[in-house]
């Protein structure tokens, strides 16, 4: 019977020391696995924050590289001594300025891409014309381009104080640039003569209105020349004599109005200043623009004659008017009556001038 137990007690005492060893070896085996998926975690942690480190350096290397470049860029196009990069309103009131016509291709396409981003924000309504290429030019599209730009301008100068906002002198100079470029090309084409008389029109009737008409805040501002830099736009728009002689027609018929509204109003009114100052923009822009291009203008071979004689006419009328103020203000009269003596003497050295309405002439050299 002793035989017979005894193989059984000792199995089982020689099972136990087994089963503890195996529950010990397979604890080891899970700590070592926890250990090792959170080595490896946070081995995987620190390689992406090494990643990530090195891209914000190669971001900060080329951020300083193109800084760089672009100081050179600027170097190269603009000398040293420049206060400003661009000279598009360098020398106001200056007689005789000539424009820079050299834009930076980049700045350029800049322009027109500004362009075509206002067309989409002042006309909801998608059309083909946005995914055109500004380069093409014919046509309805050209008038288009045309007066996109023109509305652009004019919003670019209708801000209070422009000449405060970044890049109002560059994106002035390429709106004008582009504006007369495509004026050129369009009366090449001779197409669209209605449609591009009436996206002048409403330009000339606009920037003469802020030209004379400064808002509140500049007003406030004893630095704020905006007048004479929008006074500035008008005349370089004007180089061209399709736009310079139907500006001279707009501003003689303004004057007009305006003297005709100081006959009736009191001089301690808080409005007779500022017509005062819009009387002297618009005489001093028509004596800019005669002085400038009248010779030039003679010389086009699209010079409308009839249209200069309509001008001339309104000039002499503008004229009577203001020498009406005399005894309110005599500055007005005798500034017109400088101008009328610098236009006898162009209109006197250009022969083609001598086949004009003998009225008219006669009026000048009165």
């Amino acid at each position: 019977m002793a035989s017979t137990t005894e193989p059984t007690a000792m199995a089982t005492n020689f099972n136990d020391p087994m089963k503890l060893a195996i529950a010990m070896a397979l604890i080891r085996s899970k700590l070592f696995s926890q250990h090792a998926s959170s080595s490896n975690s946070s081995s995987r942690l620190l390689h992406w924050k090494q990643k990530a480190k090195i891209r914000k350096q190669e971001i900060v290397r080329l951020t300083e590289d193109l800084k760089h470049l672009e100081d050179d860029l600027r170097r190269d196009l603009y000398p040293e001594t420049a206060s400003c990069k661009c000279y598009f309103f360098n020398n106001l009131q200056i007689n005789n300025f000539t424009s820079d016509h050299s834009l930076n291709d980049v700045l350029h396409r800049r322009f027109l891409r500004l362009v075509r981003l206002h067309k989409r924000i002042k006309r909801k309504e998608s059309n083909s014309m946005d995914h055109r290429v500004f380069s093409e030019f014919n046509g309805e599209e050209g008038i288009e381009q045309l007066k996109i730009s023109a509305e652009f301008l004019v919003d670019l100068c209708e801000t209070p104080k422009p000449v405060k906002k970044p890049n109002f002198t560059n994106l002035a100079h390429q709106a004008v640039d582009f504006i007369l470029g495509s004026l050129g090309r369009l009366l090449s084409v001779e197409m669209g003569a209605d449609k591009l008389e009436g996206t002048i029109s409403s330009l000339i009737v606009r920037l003469v209105k802020r030209m004379c008409t400064p808002f509140e805040e500049e007003l406030c501002d004893p630095e704020n020349d905006s007048q004479f830099h929008i006074q500035h736009v008008c005349r370089t728009l004007g180089s061209a004599s399709y736009i310079g002689q139907r500006f001279m027609l707009s501003v003689c018929h303004r004057i007009s109005e305006l003297a005709g509204q100081l006959l009736l109003l009191d001089p301690f009114d808080e409005s007779f200043a500022l017509i005062h100052d819009s009387m002297f923009m618009m005489i001093q822009l028509i004596e800019f623009l005669v002085s400038d291009n009248l010779v030039t203008w003679s010389k086009e071979e699209g010079f409308e004659i009839r249209l200069f004689e309509e001008w001339l006419d309104s000039f002499h009328n503008a004229r009577k008017t203001l020498q009406s103020l005399e005894k309110r203000s005599v500055l007005y009269a005798l500034y017109m009556d400088r101008v009328a003596g610098e236009l006898a003497r162009l209109v006197g050295q250009v022969p083609s001038f001598q086949k004009l309405d003998q009225d008219i002439l006669d009026q000048l050299f009165r």
